[in-house]
């Protein structure tokens, strides 16, 4: 049942779509665009609530450990005012990863018609997954947990409850950055805090009695070393991928680039959209509120709200 003039390659021979089965592209597209994406994966789910835990964990212990029994004021203000906005960036650029489609390609489309209206030139050599049944463009990647091909899939982060790909890498950069900030401010904090209390002989520095203290003091600093150590590190490596324009999986399979790179700058503009500006920090940046829907999918993973 392949159209003539091009060949299509799959790992499993699995029928196209018969004329009595039906796809349509745009509806398709449109219906992707009108609901929230979400993975319902139970490590990834607890995760994502761990995330959030934890930072709300540090939260608590900067502002009523650390802040509000401060005799400074400015000190108290302008410190709170900052963790607290790296905190709701941080997890506002987590939602936004969890829950944005990253490039899912639409399940189904390896019909006739959808391959003639493609175009392709004699000979061209097109490749269907035969896992979702779809056509997968070029460097996209199917991902056994999404259950979905995947545009420009780098990897599936179960933090984030999702893939990193071409449409939610901006986010997860920004997520990564962050909480990495958010988490030397922490450190910083819990250092001043640290010689404040011995200073004073642990009497006035905290509301708490100083054993609590010291506990809650000791668990933000080993949460935020590990929290920056990672994010750190992803970050590095992702603001590398995209300079390079070579996701993590291509690096790791060696894949020899077919495509026309977009380097260092030009890729940067690529994932986080126009020419460097204040936009690319902010993770609200093409935020709009969807319908709110429910509906029930045959052999999905995600679901619609």
């Amino acid at each position: 049942m392949q159209p003539s003039g091009h060949r299509l390659r799959d790992i499993e021979h699995h029928p196209l779509l018969t004329d009595n089965d039906t796809y349509d592209s745009a509806s398709s597209e449109a219906d992707m665009a009108d609901r929230v994406w979400f993975i319902r994966d139970g490590c990834g789910m607890v995760c994502a609530v761990m995330t959030w835990l934890l930072v709300v964990y540090a939260d608590f212990v900067v502002t009523f450990v650390m802040l509000l029994p401060s005799k400074d004021f400015w000190y108290s203000v302008v410190n709170g005012v900052i963790f607290n906005c790296l905190a709701v960036l941080a997890l506002s650029s987590h939602l936004r990863t969890m829950l944005t489609d990253p490039g899912a390609v639409p399940k189904g489309n390896a019909t006739k018609e959808y391959m003639e209206s493609l175009q392709l030139k004699p000979g061209e050599v097109i490749y269907k997954c035969p896992k979702c049944c779809c056509i997968k463009p070029e460097r996209a990647h199917h991902c056994s947990i999404c259950k979905r091909c995947i545009r420009k899939m780098d990897h599936h982060c179960p933090w984030v409850n999702n893939c990193v790909g071409e449409k939610n890498q901006r986010f997860f950069v920004l997520f990564t950055m962050y909480i990495a900030l958010s988490s030397v401010h922490a450190l910083i904090l819990c250092g001043l805090q640290f010689i404040s209390c011995v200073r004073g002989q642990w009497t006035e520095c905290s509301d708490f009695s100083p054993p609590i203290t010291v506990i809650l003091l000791v668990f933000l600093c080993l949460e935020g070393l590990l929290f920056f150590t990672f994010t750190a590190v992803m970050f590095g490596t992702q603001i590398h991928s995209i300079c390079n324009d070579e996701t993590e999986i291509e690096r790791l399979k060696s894949e020899k680039p077919t495509w026309e790179r977009r380097l260092r700058w030009e890729g940067m503009k690529s994932v986080f959209g126009g020419p460097p500006s204040l936009l690319w920090m902010n993770p609200f940046v093409g935020f709009r509120f969807r319908r709110l829907q429910v509906r029930a999918r045959k052999g999905g993973p995600e679901f619609s709200v």
